[in-house]
């Protein structure tokens, strides 16, 4: 065949030779992993997160997270997804692909001005305010602003009165009974027995300042947590001696959180309307507030309609408990 000149050649006969890198066009599908092994997180540590296959606390695998994923927060309590390798070997690295959707979500901010929202811990059930009846003493405004969180963030609120040995906690039982708030009471001196009942087959958060006896009733309840513990300072503020969210496996079924001695909750990200919601007959009442209503009552919100409906309903001392608490939440009347 005879050879053509360069004149007679036109585009079909021009051959391009792809290049190395980018000649196949991306696709934008992405592989579902159905085959995904589920795990909850149990810990989480500078890029890496502790994994227990099937909540198994016998199985731990230590995972990162997917790329597809990005930015996707992933914290203590998410029931994940994970690929590659879980055999849980050392220095074996699996990958965390999918983040399932939340059922209750624990938030708190730096401080009430402060727009970044700080995940303490996912999926939760209740969560455990710890207070100490003295050295330190209680401390009403971080208890109540505990107790808004969990309304907000779907949990079950409980508060554990503990060193009943110092003090007696019948002001604080009295204090929150109109909320129904179930209130536990344990001594140093003594095992933690209703704690533990109350601890049993769930995921449980603990929170508490620095000093109230949050790491010593976790290390009774889980023997093996070997969790530090610290000595309360002479001027009744105790030292932060657990540093990240964990969640340690109960000796029978459960769960327990323990989470980081916090000095504030932060609460900037809760609005009257998320607490409101928790509670069945104020939530329908609040729905004949007007727009953007505080429901503080008084001066502050002369047209509340939830006054109306305690008077009716007889729940006049609730509403002054959730009216405490709302006004705890905008930073007033705290001590």
């Amino acid at each position: 065949m005879a050879r053509r000149g360069w004149r007679e050649l036109d585009e079909s006969d021009v051959r391009v030779r792809p290049g190395r890198r980018g000649s196949r066009p991306r696709s934008k599908r992405r592989p579902d992993h159905a085959d995904a092994e589920e795990a909850m997180v149990v810990a989480v540590d500078r890029g890496r997160w502790t994994c227990a296959l099937a909540g198994d606390p016998e199985r731990l695998v230590v995972a990162m997270r997917a790329r597809e994923l990005g930015r996707t927060p992933v914290v203590v309590g998410d029931l994940v997804g994970l690929v590659g390798d879980t055999s849980g070997k050392p220095d074996s690295l699996a990958r965390i692909v999918r983040v399932s959707d939340r059922g209750s979500v624990l938030r708190r901010t730096a401080d009430d001005t402060d727009p970044y929202e700080r995940i303490v811990v996912a999926n939760a059930a209740q969560l455990i305010i710890v207070c100490s009846l003295a050295d330190p003493p209680p401390r009403p405004g971080f208890i109540d602003r505990c107790l808004v969180a969990a309304y907000a963030g779907g949990l079950t609120p409980v508060l554990c009165l503990t060193k009943s040995d110092l003090a007696s906690p019948d002001e604080w039982i009295e204090a929150y009974a109109s909320l129904e708030l179930p209130v536990i009471v344990t001594r140093m001196d003594a095992e933690p027995t209703e704690l533990r009942d109350r601890l049993e087959q769930r995921v449980s958060a603990l929170v508490g300042h620095s000093g109230v006896g949050k790491s010593t009733l976790v290390n009774r309840l889980v023997p093996d947590a070997d969790r530090a513990t610290g000595e309360v300072s002479g001027v009744g503020k105790g030292r932060h001696t657990s540093t990240s969210a964990v969640a340690l496996p109960l000796p029978g079924e459960g769960w327990v959180v323990d989470t980081p001695g916090i000095r504030s909750f932060g609460l900037a990200h809760v609005t009257p309307d998320d607490v409101i919601a928790a509670f069945e007959g104020f939530a329908e009442a609040a729905e004949e507030c007007p727009p953007n209503c505080g429901h503080l009552g008084g001066s502050d919100d002369p047209d509340c309609h939830l006054g109306d409906f305690a008077e009716g309903s007889g729940n006049k001392e609730q509403l002054a408990s959730l009216r405490r608490l709302l006004r705890s939440r905008a930073g007033l009347d705290e001590s």
